[in-house]
């Protein structure tokens, strides 16, 4: 697999918002909302990094982080997607890898993911599970009636 992860560009939102589109776990608002981190980010400077997977020349996912504000060394992933015809093919795998790099070079040692309770997600949980994630905390009912906020982390000492 020839697999490059770059900075996202403007010419690569097109695909990044089909990509996020097609994911089925992301509702029409929380496409809208990423949409808003990479209007954001694009138009620099932004507080995010975000990253595409570049697949023979073809952008098949991407990774949005950042710092979490007003702490010290705590980072937050916001964002993840990887198209559904080149997911379990170690793309999202590689994005994570290469974002906790980056984190972890800028004096990071705390990584924060929030994500759904649902169902659909379970296999979202589970891909960060197997990464080394820790579930920490729940909070019932926060996106709605029956659906918890999860936070994830991962940490590491320096």
């Amino acid at each position: 697999m020839n697999l490059v992860i770059r900075p996202m560009g403007c010419s690569d939102k097109p695909v990044v918002m089909k990509i996020l589109a097609a994911i089925p776990e992301f509702t029409p608002s929380e496409v809208s909302v990423a949409e808003e981190v990479i209007d954001s980010y694009l138009a620099g400077p932004a507080d995010y990094h975000i990253q595409v997977a570049e697949l023979d020349t073809t952008v098949v996912g991407y990774i949005c982080y950042g710092r979490t504000p007003l702490t010290e060394s705590t980072w937050d992933i916001y964002w993840m997607g990887v198209s559904p015809t080149h997911q379990q093919q170690g793309v999202g795998s590689a994005l994570l890898t290469f974002a906790e790099a980056k984190i972890g070079e800028a004096g990071g040692r705390l990584i924060i993911i929030e994500t759904s309770s649902k169902p659909e997600y379970e296999k979202t949980r589970r891909f960060h599970l197997r990464h080394g994630y820790r579930s920490i905390c729940q909070i019932a009912d926060f996106y709605a009636l029956g659906d918890d906020k999860l936070i994830l982390t991962k940490r590491w000492d320096k």
